[in-house]
């Protein structure tokens, strides 16, 4: 019980003063509960609005794959400099320690591998990706492929539901086959669906006129790092990306397969972050690199 001789009236009412009422920094957010906003601002900085995502999920659907052969050895040293990190929940237990204090963008779909036809995916249960105490959770959708897209939409749409209730953000995730064109209109349509059926955030490829994507998708995105690329490659994709309206990037390949990994993200920061040039950029991970 209150100590009732001890009540002491309000002085400060801040009385002249408004209360702030800004809306949330991140695209397509404000109207979001307060828990989907809190775990929004683990993945993407509330100083930039940005996002440097790092993505070892690929294991999933393709085994140890060259720079993934271990995860505590290739990928925890260089989680301290991500933003936030993107795997399986598998490898989220048993390898990455909870002491690195880093959010997790939780791959929630599975069900096929490279060795046989992609896509024809379930999703896992909300509850899981709670416990795992995720900051969001990812979900692929094929969009323009007929076996697909139905069941993959429609996966998309049940997480965002769950993710509603639970109040968990949901990233679409853009698939790309081999009959779909690489090009803005595909991205455009594929990541409006995406926003349409309920993600909060969507991921997708750089393509020419990715203004038009990230100019007509309402929710922010980041953009996949695909296949690697020479260094000072990857670095003009990334600033490229973040010039023309992405709200960050999710490096894969183009971080845990480069000669310095952790040069690699230090100097992807730089540009989503820092506003670093790709030759400064670059500049910055031939440094790092030398220092190891």
């Amino acid at each position: 019980m209150a100590d009732l001789d001890d009540i002491r009236d309000g002085k400060d009412f801040g009385l002249g003063q408004a209360a702030e009422n800004d809306g949330f920094y991140l695209k397509g957010s404000n109207n979001l509960d307060w828990g989907m906003k809190d775990r929004l601002s683990r993945i993407f900085r509330p100083e930039t609005g940005r996002t440097v995502m790092l993505a070892f999920d690929h294991g999933f659907i393709m085994g140890p794959t060259s720079g993934l052969e271990r995860i505590d050895l290739n990928i925890v040293p260089i989680a301290q400099y991500a933003d936030c990190l993107m795997g399986a929940r598998g490898v989220i237990r048993s390898s990455i320690p909870p002491t690195l204090k880093k959010p997790v963008c939780l791959r929630a779909d599975a069900g096929s591998s490279i060795l046989t036809e992609l896509n024809h995916n379930v999703i896992i249960d909300i509850e899981d990706a709670v416990r795992i105490n995720a900051s969001a959770v990812a979900v692929m959708v094929g969009i323009g492929d007929e076996a697909t897209e139905a069941k993959t939409v429609a996966n998309l749409y049940r997480a965002a539901d769950t993710g509603n209730k639970y109040g968990v953000p949901v990233m679409g995730v853009t698939a790309v086959g081999k009959q779909m064109a690489r090009d803005s209109k595909y991205f455009g349509l594929a990541s409006r669906i995406c926003a349409e059926n309920g993600a909060h955030i969507v991921k997708t490829y750089f393509c020419d006129g990715f203004e038009k994507v990230t100019a007509s998708c309402p929710v922010p995105i980041v953009i996949a790092g695909g296949k690697k690329l020479p260094e000072m490659e990857a670095l003009e994709l990334c600033y490229k990306a973040i010039d023309q309206g992405a709200a960050g990037v999710d490096m894969g390949r183009n971080v845990f397969q480069s000669d310095a990994p952790a040069a690699m993200i230090q100097a992807v920061s730089g540009v989503v972050h820092d506003g670093l040039k790709p030759e400064q950029a670059f500049e910055l991970y031939n440094t790092l690199k030398s220092q190891k």
